[in-house]
């Protein structure tokens, strides 16, 4: 078995495991929510193999996904692991986005319990209400580290803007953003952000949604109430384009000799030691496989060779559907406006 090396996630003191769980497909958007033995025995699988950090958000379920992770998290648990959770979006029939302070508040209160925890180690703001000031939350959210509710704060899909603004209130620890072989805009402005800041990069989806798992057979195994039968890069018009690069990627992985999902993981493993990727799995075995990655060395022609055939216009389509916000429309108005 891999060991799993540890790395420093930001400037702030949290350490982590290189690489690690995304909980949400166990509980939520990926098809029907999986048996919940079955998700704590690989939870319970992960934390013994290393992987330590672990992720979730009350939005997943929603909620039901924080409870599982409270279950799993019994009889010592707890001790062993980085647990990061998120706020900030409710839906009660529409989305909607909250980053008011009461709000932010309760939300973090009804985590703790949920999770059934004395205090959560990263606190992500999930998405960013752009009608409040981005300084109005993160103030809240400095309170509630000196509660100590809350150990480090994050940000998910906001703009190097936000994320200045943010971290001139408080410290950001970590910012979550969707990076992978397919998913690369964030390398622009983003990235270069969080490392001038010092602040932790998290992957999320670091396997392009199982693309990189599956290729196009993917769709093949979704089930009808599974999310990303809706999103614009797996339709039919857009996937034709996109399996080439699944294929591009694989056979460089055949001659290499790992899985293809090993090479796109190890590709983000090769960006630097303040990258986290975080995929997501159900069975024990992919957990294993996504381990693998952390023993596969890409010299910098391989990389280099990587990254021309993922070069930015090798996925057609956006990452979400309509109505979903992203770091593209995260600004918030400024502090002198806030009137409450």
């Amino acid at each position: 078995m891999t060991r799993v090396p540890r790395v420093k996630l930001g400037s702030q003191g949290l350490e982590v495991s290189a690489q690690g769980l995304g909980c949400m497909g166990m509980s939520a958007f990926y098809g029907t929510p999986k048996p919940e033995p079955d998700m704590i025995n690989l939870i319970h699988h992960a934390i013994n193999a290393g992987v330590t950090f672990l992720d979730t958000s009350d939005f997943y379920g929603p909620k039901t996904n924080e409870i599982l992770l409270g279950k799993a998290l019994k009889g010592g648990m707890r001790e062993k692991v980085e647990l990061a959770t998120k706020f900030g979006i409710k839906y009660d029939g529409a989305w909607e986005v909250n980053g008011d302070p009461a709000y932010v508040r309760a939300a973090c209160e009804a985590s703790l319990e949920r999770l059934d925890v004395d205090c959560i180690d990263l606190y992500y703001q999930h998405r960013i209400d752009t009608r409040v000031p981005i300084e109005i939350t993160m103030d809240e959210l400095k309170k509630l580290v000196e509660e100590g509710k809350i150990k480090y704060v994050g940000l998910s899909e906001a703009s190097a803007s936000t994320i200045r603004r943010a971290h001139a209130v408080h410290p950001i620890t970590a910012v979550q953003l969707e990076w992978s072989l397919w998913s690369r805009d964030v390398e622009q402005e983003i990235i270069p952000t969080c490392r001038e800041l010092g602040i932790g990069i998290v992957a999320y989806s670091p396997l392009g949604r199982g693309i990189f798992s599956y290729g196009s057979k993917m769709l093949e195994k979704l089930e009808d109430n599974d999310q990303r039968k809706n999103f614009p890069r797996l339709q039919p018009e857009n996937l034709e384009h996109n399996k080439i690069l699944y294929e591009r990627v694989n056979e460089l992985a055949r001659k290499k000799g790992c899985t293809t999902s090993q090479l796109a993981l190890a590709w983000i493993h090769h960006q630097g030691n303040d990258v986290v990727p975080i995929p997501g799995t159900t069975k024990i075995e992919n957990l294993e496989q996504n381990l693998g990655a952390l023993s596969v060395k890409l010299p910098p022609e391989e990389m280099a060779e990587l990254e021309s055939i993922a070069s930015a216009d090798s996925v057609k389509g956006d990452r979400y559907g309509a109505g979903i916000t992203t770091y593209l429309d995260s600004d918030t108005p400024p502090l002198s406006s806030w009137k409450h």
